[in-house]
C-alpha cells in the first residue's frame, strides 16, 4: 500500500520560480520511487528561514490541515532541515517529517546490494542522524517503518552516541580495506593496460539500459531514480574488434547529500581512472540543461573535468522539440539506447574518440613471428590487416596506447 504524503518547499530571495518548480518536480519523482504518492504540496515565499521551524507557523496550520483532509502519512521537506527543526516539526505535526537528503538516503538504503555499497550507505546514514538523535524516539530505527525508517542495520539510533562514533570508526576501517581491494584492482587494470570508458549522468537518464546495449549484460533497469547504485563493470568491443572495459556509475543528482559524496568518493573516483567519459543526457528532459550544469560540477570536484568526454543525448526519440547543442566542442550523438543502428554509431564514435589517445603504426611481421601477430590483433586497433605478396609477411595498420607493452613489438616491426 502506498504512503500518502506532503511535500513542502521555501522560495528564496535569488531563487527562480522555474527553478523550484524543478526541484519539487524531482522531489515528487524520488517520493515515488519510494511508492510514495503525492497529496498535496505546499510552497512559502520567505526571506530566510525560520530558525526553529523552517517554515511559518501559518503554513503549519495548513500542512496540518491538509493531513487531516488527505490522511497523510509523511510530510517531506524540499530542503535539508536542522536537528532543532526536525525536532519543532515533529512536535507541531501529528506525522512523521523528513527532509530531502533523509529521503535519498533512505532510497540509497534500499539500493544497496555490494558489501562495499551497504557500508557506504550506512556510513552516510550515520553521519547524517548523529547530530539529529535527541528526541527522536524509533523513528529513525527499522522498527517505524514506511519511508525514510530504512534504518542502517538493526541499530536504534537513539542508543549511546559514543556506540554510534564507535561504529562510524569500524564502518570506516572497513570502508578503507574496500577502497584498498578495489585500487588493486585499479592497480591491475592499469597494468594490463585495460581501456575503461564510464558511464556518467543525472540518475534516469538511461545509463544501465546503455550499458546493458552495449555489453549484453544484464542489468536492473526500472524508470525510478536511483534504479541502480552499486557500479558494474562489463567488457565489450569496439567496431574494430577492440576490448574495453565499460563501467556504470551511480546517478547523480542536484543538491546530493554531502554526507553521501563523502562515502561514495571511493566509488565515484572510478570516473576519474577512465579514459573517456560517456555522459548520458535524457534528452527528453525538459530540465537536460540543468542536468547537464549538475553533472559538469560534480566532475569537477571530483577532478575528473579533464577527462575526454561523449556526449549521448538518450531517448532521443521521445525529444518533443530539438536539443540545443550550439558551441560543444565534444563528440555527442543523439540516439535511443534500445535502437541497435544507433548504439552501433555510438560504438564508431567511442572508437573515433579513443583513437585520439593512440598513435597511429604500420607494422610488417613475419608469418613466423605468431606471438607478435597475436598481440598486435590483440592489443591494437586493428585497421587493415593482409598478408604480402610473397605470403611472407603480415602487415598491419593501426592504432595503439602510446605507453602501452604492445608499442615495444611495434617499434621491433616498424614498417
Amino acid at each position: 500500500m502506498k504512503e500518502k504524503v506532503i511535500i513542502a518547499g521555501c522560495r528564496f530571495p535569488g531563487v527562480l520560480e522555474e527553478d523550484l518548480e524543478k526541484s519539487l518536480e524531482e522531489l515528487t519523482a524520488l517520493v515515488h520511487t519510494v511508492r510514495g504518492e503525492v497529496q498535496e504540496r505546499f510552497i512559502q515565499a520567505r526571506q530566510k528561514p525560520d530558525p526553529a521551524t523552517f517554515i511559518g507557523k501559518g503554513k503549519i496550520e495548513e500542512i496540518n490541515h491538509a493531513v487531516e483532509e488527505e490522511e497523510a502519512d509523511l510530510i517531506v521537506f524540499n530542503d535539508e532541515l536542522s536537528p532543532g527543526q526536525i525536532r519543532n516539526l515533529d512536535r507541531e505535526i501529528p506525522v512523521r517529517v523528513i527532509d530531502r537528503t533523509q529521503l535519498i538516503l533512505d532510497i540509497f538504503a534500499g539500493r544497496a546490494h555490494t558489501k562495499e555499497g551497504k557500508i557506504q550507505v550506512e556510513l552516510a546514514q550515520l553521519s547524517y542522524l548523529l547530530p539529529r538523535l535527541a528526541g527522536q524516539g524509533e523513528s529513525f530505527s527499522r522498527l517505524g517503518g514506511g519511508i525514510g525508517t530504512r534504518g542502517p542495520g538493526e541499530t536504534k539510533l537513539e542508543t549511546d552516541r559514543r556506540y554510534l562514533l564507535k561504529r562510524m570508526d569500524d564502518l570506516k576501517a572497513r570502508l578503507q580495506e574496500v577502497k584498498e581491494q578495489r585500487e588493486n584492482y585499479r592497480k591491475q587494470r592499469r597494468r594490463n593496460k585495460a581501456v575503461q570508458f564510464a558511464l556518467v549522468g543525472y540518475t534516469n537518464a538511461g545509463k544501465s539500459t546503455l550499458l546493458s546495449s552495449l555489453s549484453g549484460a544484464e542489468t536492473f533497469k526500472e524508470n525510478l531514480l536511483f534504479a541502480t547504485l552499486d557500479p558494474l563493470t562489463r567488457q565489450t568491443q569496439l567496431p574494430s574488434g577492440y576490448p574495453v572495459l565499460l563501467t556504470d556509475t551511480v546517478g547523480f543528482i542536484r543538491n546530493l547529500p554531502t554526507t553521501l559524496i563523502a562515502a561514495f568518493r571511493s566509488t565515484l573516483e572510478e570516473v576519474k581512472e577512465a579514459d573517456v567519459l560517456i555522459h548520458v543526457v535524457d534528452a527528453s528532459d525538459p530540465s537536460a540543461d540543468s542536468h547537464i550544469d549538475t553533472v559538469d560540477k560534480l566532475l569537477e570536484e571530483l577532478d575528473a573535468h579533464t577527462i575526454p568526454v561523449i556526449t549521448v543525448f538518450n531517448k532521443a526519440d521521445q525529444m518533443n522539440e530539438t536539443y540545443v547543442t550550439t558551441g560543444s566542442k565534444q563528440p555527442f550523438i543523439y540516439m535511443s539506447a534500445r535502437d541497435e543502428t544507433d548504439v552501433e554509431s555510438l560504438r564508431h564514435l567511442m572508437e573515433q574518440t579513443l583513437q585520439k589517445q593512440m598513435q597511429y603504426y604500420k607494422a610488417k611481421v613475419p608469418v613466423e613471428e605468431g606471438k607478435a601477430i597475436a598481440d598486435i590483433q590483440r592489443l591494437t586497433m586493428v585497421n587493415t590487416e593482409k598478408m604480402s605478396d610473397d605470403n611472407r609477411f603480415m602487415i598491419f595498420t593501426g592504432f595503439a596506447l602510446v605507453d602501452h607493452p604492445v608499442q615495444g613489438t611495434l617499434q621491433q616491426w616498424k614498417k
